[in-house]
């Protein structure tokens, strides 16, 4: 099982290492990354291997949302079936 993680923010020092120790700390594993700046805006996409969790994947989703909230990101994180079933329709 994958989900996809999105950020979008400010862009400021240490945004892949903390959403990287997040996803190391939890057990999903990082398959594929894309980020870049425009100008001063950050935005990364991560597909991440959630096969081990070692949470349940709603905490999971909360883990990264609150450290979206302390730093002044939005991340989202959808499963993978979630995302294809929005785009299969």
């Amino acid at each position: 099982m994958r989900a996809i993680i999105c950020v979008t923010g400010r862009d400021s020092v240490g945004i892949i290492a903390a959403v990287s120790a997040v996803c190391a700390s939890c057990g999903a594993n990082i398959v594929d990354i894309n980020q870049s700046v425009l100008k001063d805006f950050f935005t990364m996409v991560m597909l991440v291997e959630i096969d081990r969790l070692t949470l349940p994947f709603p905490e999971f989703s909360g883990k990264l949302s609150s450290l979206g909230s302390e730093r002044g990101l939005d991340i989202h994180t959808m499963h993978e079936d979630i995302f294809n079933s929005m785009h299969r329709i």
